[in-house]
């Protein structure tokens, strides 16, 4: 047996988010955050997404409530998680943090745009190219594949711990991805389809769902923000891993 439901949290919008995407659009080499990146912490707008997505789950039925809340170390996902479950006394306050939840190491990459890693590493961008995101591992960084190395990790104990639970976890869009290709057992090309067609939006919510706790688990829902627009936040979208970005 193991856990019946994971309540898949991507972080609030970061100051890295906004920073990315800035540069980004201006045409940039390098994003201007000035942290490293498990130390960005959220934006206004992502601590207003935080306190809407608690007072959405203070608002559930007692037996929907998350049963524990596991999270990311890295800054941006903690105060998602702090600012959540101060808003929702159901749910418990003792956050458990898991270094295998942290977002994507990018290497030698890391703060580069898509422009910056072609004037900069262009045999990088032709290795990237030739490679697909699932396999390629930027030097001293992981690929895709290293990342569910690690979730297929911590889903075990996870399994282990939290025997007929609902967990909720809080993490980064490539986590989220990458556990619904381990969780549901995807092949490569199906989740390449997804990361190509959806973005994974700051504070949304996916959840899987399992009732006997065993075997594969399924899609009840994927990168739901209706608790945004009727709590007050802001819906916003700011794709973390497309190019070689660092504030995902």
């Amino acid at each position: 047996m193991g856990a019946i439901e994971l309540i898949l949290i991507r972080h609030g919008e970061s100051a890295g988010n906004v920073a990315a995407t800035h540069a980004q659009r201006s045409g940039a080499e390098v994003i201007d955050v000035g942290l490293r990146d498990p130390d960005v912490p959220l934006s206004d707008a992502g601590v207003q997404q935080a306190r809407a997505l608690g007072r959405w789950l203070a608002n559930l039925p007692p037996d929907q409530h998350p049963d524990s809340v596991w999270c990311s170390p890295y800054r941006r996902a903690r105060q998602t998680a702090e600012l959540t479950t101060m808003q929702d006394p159901g749910t418990p306050q003792d956050i458990r943090l898991d270094e295998r939840l942290r977002d994507r190491e990018l290497g030698i990459l890391d703060l580069l745009t898509s422009t910056g890693v072609e004037a900069r590493f262009p045999e990088e961008a032709r290795r990237r190219s030739w490679l697909g995101k699932f396999a390629y591992r930027p030097p001293g960084g992981e690929s895709w594949a290293d990342v569910a190395l690690r979730l297929r990790s911590v889903l075990r104990d996870l399994d282990e711990e939290e025997d007929g639970k609902r967990v909720a976890i809080v993490c980064h869009d490539a986590v989220i991805l990458l556990i619904r290709y381990v969780c549901e057992r995807l092949d490569e090309q199906e989740l390449l389809d997804i990361a190509a067609s959806t973005s994974v939006r700051n504070a949304s919510i996916t959840r899987l769902v399992r009732p006997g706790g065993v075997g594969r688990w399924s899609m009840e829902s994927f990168n739901a923000v209706d608790h945004l627009s009727s709590g007050g936040a802001p819906v916003t979208e700011h794709a973390g891993d497309e190019d070689h970005v660092h504030p995902r």
